[in-house]
């Protein structure tokens, strides 16, 4: 199938914007409860409509006060926090335009963002961006105020605007149409500069409304309880934007978590018992990993791994039966799987707050396997695809008729085309304006309102869409084949020992490889062995981990022929990070950087 349009819903058009919405409910129900929100002592407290409206209404008078505008950029560059948020919907209030910066840029990032955006003011969570900002400011003219979160900013605001009417906010916020710019958010760049893509309100309404519309269900526990959800992904990328705003817009209790990994998230998913989440592979993948080592150190590893195979065999029989090709999970195979749920399942769902039974994820592609396994354990994956210029999601499996190792059909009102080439094109209310001061790249990438992604994929003859590479990242050897990189490096990334790997060969003989590892699989592994701690030189000489690796490869290998498989590959010391300019913000390889950075190392791939 070359193009599939999945119909719109009979929603209301967009009015207005973003921000009327928490008006709206404020009158409506004033005491619902729309937010959650850490106190000094760390505990959740209920921030109800009325109290958030109040919240925003007041910082809005203050940014007026302080001389921000209908139409004004202003940048926000923190980690996922509640001040974000209120923020957000301030700014949205009297039509500024936000322009979210990862926390983790570096001082050029930040200028090329504030500058290129001409961005008038710039909001900052603590005095380390404070001073990454201030080393560039005097190349910034038009940046006249800049506030620290962990310096009273909120309080500062409130103060500066006491004075202003109501009204005075309430007529910026009438003049916001669904045409107005809500925000411009940087790609953040495998090559080049990155661009702004110019999302409006409409944009993000009608992706929030849409996805609220059809995956409502997916957000509850069970039929009739409060839908919650505790949001880590970060503001800055648009798929945790597009979860603040349908989170909102579709009255799902929602609270701020700053950091990813598992010693901090794990108790407050304990503490905020969400009813569903939404994700990156890579927390999923986490999840899987921690689960399994903390088997292995009980001595319970054939136990979990029969638990496992379990949860795929009885998730992939209900697929079948669901697509009219099977009749669903045999007497024995019920059996076995309820057995587990008590010893291993419900334990895992446990340690996601208990009410967890449904998930999305989004941002790169996740193993059919992985899915699979969660949906046995009781966690149903929503998997999607979208990008910044589409708002977010695009495609998503809908509720029902999940297809594993797919990333689902359009979602309502989107059109899915794919290209004489493979490249996928979409059309659609999501797809963006086009980017900021750059029409070349706008021509290049807007046609007559088709985004063309850059994504190569296939659709199935149900109108599910598979990402099978992107067409920039297409390795072609000096033979003449071509090699869709992204499939053997996920397959490598596969087993636990893994944490990146890179495949190159352009213009070379053949295809390579240069793998990194995760260091805490590393130590659990070498403890489980009775080895002794070693350094990461020593490591990567090691017999016994190269043969693991070699593995990897050997499983990756069996997806492609000969002529497309990983004939050599090398182990790192290190892992490629952010810091060393080596992967974005939402931890995409910087492929010419990384190959840039390890020139001798790739080249020694190829002398033998």
């Amino acid at each position: 199938m070359r193009e599939f349009t999945n119909p719109p819903l009979a929603l209301a058009p967009p009015v207005g914007g973003l921000a009327d919405v928490v008006f709206e409910h404020a009158q409506e129900d004033p005491s619902y409860v729309v937010l959650g929100r850490k106190d000094e002592d760390g505990l959740w407290q209920d921030v109800t409509a009325a109290e958030f409206r109040d919240e925003v209404l007041a910082l809005a008078k203050g940014l007026l006060a302080r001389g921000i505008r209908f139409g004004d950029r202003v940048a926000i560059m923190s980690r996922t926090r509640y001040e974000w948020t209120l923020f957000d919907f301030a700014l949205w209030t009297i039509g500024a335009q936000v322009v979210p910066i990862y926390p983790t840029s570096s001082a050029e990032q930040c200028f090329w963002m504030l500058y290129d955006a001409e961005c008038s003011a710039a909001i900052v969570e603590h005095e380390d961006h404070a001073m990454t900002i201030a080393t560039v400011i005097d190349r910034l003219p038009r940046l006249h105020e800049m506030w620290q979160l962990d310096a009273g900013a909120v309080q500062e605001l409130y103060d500066a605007g006491a004075h202003l009417d109501d009204e005075v906010v309430h007529r910026h916020r009438q003049a916001v149409t669904p045409e107005s710019i809500a925000t411009v958010i940087y790609t953040s760049g495998t090559t080049g500069r990155p661009k702004g893509c110019v999302i409006s309100h409409g944009n993000l309404m009608y992706e929030a409304d849409t996805v609220i519309e059809r995956w409502e269900p997916v957000f509850h526990s069970k039929k009739g309880d409060e839908a919650a959800t505790l949001l880590f992904l970060p503001l800055a990328h648009v798929f945790g934007r597009m979860v603040e705003v349908a989170a909102i817009r579709g009255r799902v209790r929602f609270g701020h978590q700053p950091q990813m990994h598992a010693a901090a998230l794990l108790p407050d998913l304990a503490a905020f018992r969400p009813t569903f989440f939404l994700a990156v592979p890579y927390i999923f993948e986490k999840v899987f990993n921690a689960a399994r080592r903390k088997a292995e150190k009980e001595g319970r590893a054939g136990a979990f791994e029969k638990a496992v195979d379990v949860a795929v065999k009885y998730a992939d029989a209900v697929e079948a039966k669901a697509w009219g090709i099977g009749p669903g999970p045999s007497a024995g195979l019920r059996v076995q799987h309820q057995l587990f749920d008590k010893l291993v399942y419900s334990k895992m769902r446990a340690a996601m707050g208990g009410r967890i039974r449904h998930a999305m994820s989004g941002g790169s592609a996740m193993d059919r396997r992985l899915g699979l396994f969660f949906a046995g354990a009781g966690v149903q994956i929503y998997e999607g695809y979208g990008l910044t210029e589409s708002t977010a999601a695009a495609t998503a499996n809908p509720p029902g008729r999940t297809r594993y190792g797919t990333v689902g059909r359009p979602i309502p009102g989107v059109t899915v085309h794919i290209a004489d080439d493979g490249e996928i094109w979409l059309n659609g209310g999501n797809v963006f304006l086009g980017y900021l001061n750059n029409q070349k790249a706008t021509d290049q990438t807007l046609h007559d309102g088709w985004l063309a992604t850059g994504d190569l994929g296939t659709l199935d003859e149900d109108g599910y869409l598979t990402i099978t590479g992107r067409k920039k990242e297409i390795l072609v050897t000096s033979g003449g084949k071509s090699v869709s990189p992204g499939v053997l490096e996920e397959r490598v990334r596969d087993h636990p020992l893994v944490a990146q790997c890179i495949v190159v060969g352009n213009d070379r003989p053949y295809v390579a490889a240069l793998v990194t590892l995760d260091q805490e699989a590393v130590e659990h592994w070498l403890a489980m062995r009775g080895k002794r701690p070693m350094s990461p030189a020593e490591l990567v000489r090691d017999p016994d981990l190269e043969t693991e690796v070699r593995r990897a490869v050997v499983a990756a290998n069996t997806l492609v022929s000969q002529a497309e498989s990983i004939r050599t590959f090398r182990i790192l010391a290190q892992p490629f990070t952010e810091e060393h300019g080596l992967l974005t913000p939402s931890l995409k390889l910087k492929r010419k950087a990384i190959e840039g950075a390890y020139a001798n190392e790739v080249e020694a791939l190829y002398q033998a």
